[in-house]
């Protein structure tokens, strides 16, 4: 039997050169499944993803999702992809498996946590408040610099990291501190400043897009802090799930955040095309 890939669209341009095409997964000609392939929206042109792949169910457990991953490759490659990403919800177990098996990495896992409706207490000493335009300006630029150093060490060419630091950056804060719902905040211990906190706010949920203690108050509990500071600014706005993104290979933050009662929601992986 023969697995293969056959548009069910012309193939979809962008005016900025992003590429997209949806596929049926056929063997012999009978189809058992589809594969949405497009361009990273995050990287540009030269990145694929496979947005979605889905293999009918009874055909799967046959290499059909093999196949059909493996043909998706042949096809970024001959779109000029040199990298190719795929998100892999964290209940997909096969899938995991499956992208494991040929070949991608894991990147970064998101992660998130039902909160109750009480919110927590920071540990005595410890409190929270508004971040100034002072700090705003240094922290931003760091920020910047760590995130595109966060991606650079996890496969992404440096000059892509930056532009995609740069690029998230401005996309997320417009307006700075004054940008809707965020809240950027200073972690304070005993009047000194020890952490800092980016806190978005959208739908049902809350999202920490940065969590960081500064470096000489490490391994004092103020990730943990931060964390709980989060938690009770996202039950003060009404939301009841707190998300996050934390890369591979940090194993201090997995470790707080399982710890806190965070669980995984997906995996995102990258394989480099050769």
């Amino acid at each position: 039997m023969t697995t293969t890939l056959r548009p069910t669209e012309p193939l979809q341009r962008a005016a900025d050169g992003a590429l997209s095409r949806h596929y049926q997964v056929c063997v012999n000609s009978r189809p058992v499944g589809t594969v949405h392939l497009s361009t990273s929206p995050a990287f540009g042109p030269g990145v694929a993803q496979i947005a979605d792949l889905r293999i009918e169910e009874p055909d799967r457990g046959r290499g059909r999702g093999t196949v059909a991953a493996l043909a998706a490759e042949e096809v970024a490659r001959g779109w000029g992809c040199k990298r190719i990403d795929v998100r892999v919800p964290a209940d997909a177990r096969t899938a995991l498996r499956l992208a494991t098996a040929l070949g991608y990495v894991h990147r970064n896992r998101g992660m998130e946590k039902h909160l109750a409706a009480t919110a927590p207490r920071l540990p005595e000493g410890s409190r929270g408040r508004p971040m100034t335009e002072a700090e705003y300006g240094p922290w931003f630029e760091r920020g910047i610099e760590e995130y595109a150093r966060d991606w650079w060490e996890r496969g992404v060419p440096e000059d892509e990291a930056r532009a995609k630091s740069r690029r998230d950056q401005d996309l997320l804060l417009p307006r700075g501190l004054a940008t809707e719902n965020t809240l950027i905040s200073v972690l304070e211990h005993e009047g000194t400043r020890v952490g800092f906190l980016w806190v978005s706010f959208a739908d049902d949920k809350a999202f920490v897009f940065d969590v960081e203690a500064e470096a000489p108050f490490r391994g004092r509990g103020h990730g943990r802090s931060l964390m709980l500071l989060a938690e009770t600014q996202a039950i003060a706005a009404g939301k009841r799930v707190l998300g996050l993104n934390v890369f591979a290979d940090n194993t201090p933050a997995e470790r707080l955040y399982e710890s806190l009662g965070y669980v995984p929601v997906g995996y995102s992986m990258y394989k480099n095309l050769l």
